[in-house]
């Protein structure tokens, strides 16, 4: 279009919005998981795990909300930091509750008990 270069187009629809939104954050997010040696699950692609010598983590994503665990507190921090310079997000400390599930730890035994008794008892 000649002599409309100083012209800009208006979007009329937020990025956000658009159904492919969800879709290109989640590539975005995929390809710097496994760039940072983590292996998808082929079951459930939003379950992400990375071994070590000695230890490992595990890493589920369900739309924007994560949950980490894993063996090594010093590698679930170095990941934690990796996270948030590659993305906005907030450390909302231990988990308690994700998706209606209740979380028990027991530190003496190295126990992790995930439980749906409280969604159980509303259905």
């Amino acid at each position: 279009m000649p002599r409309k270069e100083q012209l800009v187009c208006k979007l009329k629809k937020s990025l956000y919005d658009l159904k492919e939104g969800p879709k290109q954050w989640y590539l975005k997010y995929d390809i710097f998981m496994v760039s940072s040696g983590f292996t998808r699950l082929e079951i459930d692609h939003c379950c992400y795990s990375k071994w070590f010598e000695n230890s490992y983590i595990m890493l589920l994503l369900y739309v924007n909300d994560m949950l980490v665990a894993g063996s090594s507190m010093k590698k679930i921090m170095n990941l934690k930091t990796s996270l948030t310079e590659e993305f906005s997000m907030k450390d909302l400390s231990l988990a308690k509750k994700i998706l209606g599930m209740s979380i028990n730890r027991k530190r003496e035994k190295r126990l992790l008990k995930v439980s749906q008794t409280e969604y159980m008892k509303k259905v």
